[in-house]
């Protein structure tokens, strides 16, 4: 069966990690480049000072951007998570949001930086919005990328 961005939304919102924290895939763009996502706070995702749980603010993002980079690079390549770090900037009991996005940009400079095998660590930022606009945290996210090897490619 062919993965489409709308097969994906489905199994991601009842994925129980996902379903659990109340998190919630809005959309995901026909051509992969783009996913949002939120989360409404519920008894069950909040931390003991009644606001967003830090993991779960966290759980909001990963591990999108490398199913989003999966889907636009193809087969031929080799996507992993290799780090991430979160900047937490403000408590908040609203709902918050976050805009994921891989830019034409983005993808040329990895193919550029992959195309002769070697590894390349793209380093991308995802901000987390309140409803409001305010800034709640800041993901920075490294991605591992590497084009396979023919002999792989073709296995």
């Amino acid at each position: 069966m062919k993965n489409t961005p709308k097969l994906l939304k489905r199994l991601l919102n009842v994925y129980p990690p996902y379903f659990g924290a109340g998190i919630k895939i809005h959309d995901i763009s026909p051509d992969w480049r783009r996913l949002k996502v939120s989360m409404s706070l519920r008894w069950y995702n909040r931390n003991s000072v009644n606001t967003h749980f830090g993991g779960s603010l966290y759980s909001m993002i990963d591990p999108h951007l490398m199913l989003l980079l999966l889907e636009v690079l193809g087969k031929g390549y080799i996507v992993w998570d290799q780090s991430a770090e979160i900047t937490f900037v403000k408590a908040t009991k609203k709902r918050v949001t976050a805009d994921i996005m891989l830019t034409e940009s983005d993808i040329e400079r990895i193919k550029a930086h992959t195309e002769a095998g070697d590894k390349y660590l793209p380093t991308f930022t995802i901000d987390i919005r309140s409803d409001d606009g305010e800034l709640v945290a800041q993901v920075r996210k490294v991605l591992y990328v590497r084009k396979k090897s023919e002999m792989r490619a073709a296995a």
